[in-house]
């Protein structure tokens, strides 16, 4: 098929690119492709992929999940939509509760996608600080992090191609090191100490928050930093009374094999961005979920200390029965995902032997691997070759540059895991080849 012609796609060049493959429908796992749509390689009878990084995150328990279908339906017979200024409604009352209740944060805020979750974060922390008439003004954030793509997430994101057309736009972020880790890793806890030094230093100018992605540094390249390393960097910032932030737009809803990655880690931040796997992918929501330490802090009689914060489709009925419905899964069978980690394991030590696999590292649902063809940065086309060299067996990955990985839905069986590492061990040889 040729490119739409009233169609405008994220991330892509047109210049550059193949044509978008047509989907038909999706069920679990799998995407069923146009019968128009070509599929080069690919045998003619065979129209389907397995979708092998969850539509971008976000598909948690797999395409069509029955039970939160049915509850959208349902909930769509009752009440669509309201406006959440002047009205409340059951659904988000309770996925309120229950987010508390997993997140020992006891106020959420809701907004409509990972960006604005952050934005969200970003603006209570800041007006939280201007309510109690403090003048602590500097925010931290970590070299090569990605939170999102409206002006203050790009802002605490690392500089990059994403950001570099509105560099002159953006508010200065104090950075520091982010100690990435893998397997085998001999030099981390020096690397580790390197970076607290340098918070210690920045702790010295008086600090509103530091943002961190709990754990998986996402769209940077899928890199992992230890627990012990967060829990040494919010002990800083309790000790100097600076709000930690918690970005698990990403690792939120039992993508690293915990419900919440903060868990993972045993850290308590101040806020905690929401999105992506929160309506198990069906609905667009985002939620940041704060303390009541803070929530009070906006209590007040006089009207600038309002949160002027708002978004159309706030607490979305459809998107709260989805969300509810995909907790429900969550608390039901929580082992999907607190035991996905050794599936991925097996299939990693096989690649582990392959010369151009290096840095490898896992964490509960994601795995991921750095291949030493070229460059080390997003542009560098060794990603888009491996892509098509996997479509061509059934397997549809985005690689981050150089760096492979898979994060797959919850309901992918283990044969179909089996034939996405096939697939990245063929694509292997035909382009380091």
């Amino acid at each position: 098929m040729a490119w739409h012609p009233h169609l405008w796609h994220p991330t892509t060049q047109v210049a550059l690119h193949p044509e978008p493959l047509r989907v038909r429908c999706a069920k679990g796992c799998l995407l069923t492709l146009d019968d128009s749509t070509p599929l080069e390689g690919s045998p003619s009878s065979s129209r389907e992929l397995i979708d092998a990084i969850s539509s971008w995150w976000v598909t948690l328990h797999g395409h069509g999940e029955p039970t939160i279908a049915a509850a959208i339906a349902d909930q769509a017979t009752q009440l669509e939509q309201v406006i959440f200024a002047n009205f409340s409604h059951a659904p988000a009352e309770q996925l309120a509760s229950r987010l508390a209740a997993h997140t020992g944060l006891d106020r959420l805020f809701f907004s409509d996608n990972g960006s604005t979750a952050v934005e969200v974060a970003l603006k209570i922390a800041w007006q939280w600080w201007r309510n109690q008439g403090s003048e602590r003004r500097q925010l931290i954030a970590f070299e090569g992090a990605y939170h999102g793509d409206t002006f203050g997430a790009m802002a605490l994101g690392d500089r990059s191609v994403f950001t570099d057309p509105y560099d002159s736009l953006l508010f200065d972020v104090c950075r520091i090191p982010w100690p990435h880790t893998h397997w085998g890793d001999a030099t981390v806890e020096g690397r580790e100490q390197v970076a607290l030094a340098a918070l210690d230093q920045a702790l010295t100018t008086p600090t509103a928050a530091l943002i961190v992605e709990p754990l998986i540094q996402g769209a940077s390249g899928m890199r992992l930093v230890r627990p012990e390393f967060l829990r040494a960097v919010a002990a800083r910032l309790r000790d100097c009374g600076a709000l930690l932030i918690a970005d698990e737009v990403m690792t939120g809803f039992g993508r690293t094999g915990a419900l919440f990655a903060s868990q993972l880690a045993g850290i308590q931040p101040d806020l905690i961005a929401l999105s992506k796997g929160l309506t198990g992918g069906f609905l667009p929501m985002g939620g940041t979920m704060a303390s009541e330490r803070l929530y009070q802090g906006f209590i007040s009689t006089e009207p600038t200390h309002t949160f002027f914060h708002g978004h159309s489709f706030t607490a979305n009925p459809l998107g709260c029965a989805a969300a509810l419905a995909s907790l429900d899964l969550l608390e039901a069978n929580p082992e999907a995902f607190s035991g996905f980690e050794a599936r991925h394991r097996k299939h990693l030590e096989h690649l582990q032997e392959r010369k151009a696999v290096q840095r490898l590292r896992c964490l509960g649902t994601m795995a991921a691997f750095d291949l030493a063809v070229g460059d080390t940065d997003y542009l560098n086309p060794v990603g888009r070759q491996l892509q098509r060299h996997c479509l061509e067996r059934g397997v549809y990955l985005r690689p981050l540059g150089n760096v492979v990985y898979l994060l797959p839905p919850l309901c992918i069986s283990d044969a179909q895991l089996a034939c996405c590492y096939g697939a990245i061990d063929a694509a292997i040889d035909a382009v380091t080849n």
